[in-house]
């Protein structure tokens, strides 16, 4: 088969696997396992072969018109380049991986069919996303993603938590995808098509219009369905769902969507100066305070959640400057190590008993408890703290090497000032991240007190995944020289100013981290309101702790802002329904009502009755119409 037609075939595996295991979900439950893993699986292989395929070689791309639509036509197109076939990968291998791995961790879960349905259509629908090269075809599978989260992330809908937080994700991220379909409808108006080729060849040829308009739309899409800020808050809560689908979601899913939108159309947000000024601002507000979020976050989930926000900053952050190489980069690597840090904390967190970080530091051994978890997920951390030689520290450095050579002018086109915040925020981002991973590691490891309670043997499924994500978050980093021939020609080996400043501030954050916890752990510091330790995190943020724990309130601005009024204006509206159009659709019946009753009485069935009312009547207009007579002879 030709790459074109096997491209097919991998979103329509996982596809077909949702509805017949949807279908069969009750009817014969011995057959949900393999419909869930065999087509993901089946998926991951394709999109392998497509990649071998494409190469390093031109892009390809086919089409066929869909539906005349009597303006802009709409195609069922393929795209296929490297970083189309590259992304296909990553989601193909992690949602396998996250497939295993429910099948041990949901094993006695009752919801398991209709559970492991709705992430193979979540991994089609990321699949089509990736591969299509029309952005109406593109808005089916971004919508397709949005409503999935929302059963996922609700899995335990008995549970409150989890109900408020799927329907947080469901509004926050359609609050997003309504300006960024108004800005599809603007590119498509400005360009005279829907299919990517088309507008970035017509965004070349003669520009756009309204580029710095139609950026900003699409960036409120990208912003809420890639969690940054300002419309990052349904991240953090989505925790109260599985912890497979916290991997999905954060690793190769719905978050990595809008960082991929913005690579496929730069040349679209690099037509307004103003558009990456913007983009660079949000990555750097979104960097910076989702680190000192996490630093003092108690939920380990919730830590891991706060760092996927601050490591999809660094992604906008290398769009900002002008770096899509870079950005693609992070993402890959990013996606291998943040799937293995959440199935690695579902294993912690299934040994511990607990979510709570300050929980286990008063537990011992469970390093030894679950040592698969301990040794994956320590070298996941390290990646994600930007170590050398793990994946991490290249993409990272990346990133950052990107930035330094945008802000010394060595971009053309991108202002230097998108380049100065990028670098200045992701070195402090860096210090923040090896501050919280540290913490992290040692509340969860090293903690001291009894042993932790014994809560059965872990699946072998749960096990082998993890060690399956460490070999790409331990290696994948050696990739970087041979990159730049799949993406844009651009160099991915980090320079030597930003690899000593990046790994010089992460050891410098990790190590005050290190030494902040055994100051508070020692005895001569620890009270008994302490407990077995104290959490560094609060030492190390002294005021600041509190507001960072919660998210800087930003949930409680919200709801001052747009939560109350429109819940004020529905009560408002529920007032006028009752009491005023209510009271006129009451009126209306009533006086009828009334008139019929006074009638019904007046019909007695005495004839007598019938006669006197008539005589009476009859002398009453005789005495009305003599009484007018004598008014109109005066």
């Amino acid at each position: 088969m030709t790459p074109t037609t096997t491209a097919v075939l991998v979103p329509l595996l996982p596809f077909l696997g949702a509805v017949v295991g949807l279908f069969l979900g009750r009817r014969a439950p011995g057959f949900v396992r393999p419909l869930a893993v065999l087509p993901t699986l089946a998926a991951a292989a394709l999109a392998a072969v497509v990649a071998a395929g494409v190469g390093t070689g031109p892009a390809t791309d086919v089409a066929t018109r869909l539906t005349p639509t009597g303006s802009v036509p709409i195609d069922l197109a393929l795209h296929l380049d490297g970083f189309a076939v590259l992304i296909a990968v990553l989601v193909g291998v992690v949602a396998t991986c996250v497939q295993i791995y429910s099948t041990g961790y949901l094993r006695d879960d009752p919801r398991y069919p209709s559970y492991a349905a709705l992430v193979s259509l979540f991994t089609s629908a990321m699949l089509l996303v990736v591969y299509t090269g029309d952005l109406m075809v593109l808005l089916v599978g971004w919508e397709v993603m949005g409503i999935c989260s929302y059963f996922l992330v609700g899995h335990y809908w008995e549970t409150e938590a989890a109900r408020a937080a799927s329907l947080k994700a469901f509004l926050v991220t359609k609050l997003g995808d309504v300006p960024f379909l108004f800005g599809i409808f603007a590119l498509a108006a400005d360009t005279g098509t829907f299919r990517i080729t088309g507008i970035l060849g017509s965004v070349a040829r003669d520009g756009l219009d309204h580029p710095t308009l139609i950026a900003l739309l699409l960036l409120a899409g990208v912003a809420g369905k890639s969690a940054q800020f300002p419309l990052h808050t349904w991240l953090p809560d989505a925790m109260a769902g599985p912890t497979p689908v916290s991997a999905l979601i954060h690793a190769a899913t719905m978050v990595a969507a809008g960082v991929y939108v913005v690579a496929r159309l730069l040349p679209v947000f690099a037509a307004s100066a103003a558009a990456l000024v913007v983009l660079a601002v949000m990555a750097a507000i979104t960097m910076i305070g989702s680190g000192l979020a996490a630093l003092a976050q108690d939920d380990v989930k919730r830590v891991l959640a706060y760092s996927t926000v601050g490591q999809l900053g660094y992604m906008t952050g290398a769009l900002a400057v002008g770096d899509r190489g870079a950005a693609v980069f992070h993402l890959l690597s990013h996606g291998a190590f943040k799937a293995l840090l959440f199935l690695g904390a579902g294993a912690l967190i299934h040994a511990a008993g607990t979510n709570s970080l300050s929980a286990m530091s008063r537990m011992s051994g469970l390093d030894r408890r679950v040592p698969d978890a301990y040794w994956t997920v320590t070298v996941a951390l390290l990646a994600l703290a930007a170590i050398p030689p793990f994946s991490g520290f290249f993409s990272k450095e990346a990133v950052l090497g990107a930035a330094e050579h945008a802000a010394t002018g060595g971009a053309a086109g991108i202002p230097g000032a998108a380049g100065w915040t990028v670098l200045i925020s992701g070195l402090i981002a860096a210090l923040l991240t090896a501050g919280y991973t540290t913490r992290l590691w040692l509340l969860a490891f090293r903690g001291s007190g009894p042993e932790a309670p014994d809560h059965g043997p872990q699946p072998l499924a749960m096990k082998a995944v993890l060690w399956v994500l460490f070999v790409p978050t331990a290696a994948f980093g050696l990739a970087a020289p041979f990159l730049p021939d799949w993406f844009d020609g651009r160099s991915l080996i980090p320079t030597l100013t930003t690899s000593v400043l990046g790994t010089g501030i992460a050891l410098v954050g990790g190590l005050v981290t290190y030494a902040t916890w055994r100051h508070t752990t020692a005895p001569a510091t620890r009270t008994a309101a302490d407990g077995a330790a104290t959490d560094p995190g609060r030492v190390l943020l002294g005021p600041l702790y509190r507001p960072a724990a919660a998210g800087f309130h930003l949930d409680a601005v919200y709801r001052a802002l747009f939560v109350r009024p429109v819940r004020a204006a529905a009560v408002l509206v529920r007032f006028l329904d009752r009491e005023v159009v209510d009271t006129y659709v009451r009126a209306a019946g009533t006086g009828p009502r009334w008139l019929g009753a006074a009638v019904r009485r007046a019909q007695t069935g005495n004839v007598q009755t019938y006669l006197g009312a008539l005589l009476a009547g009859a002398l009453v207009l005789a005495v009305a119409a003599v009484l007018v007579a004598m008014g109109t002879g005066a």
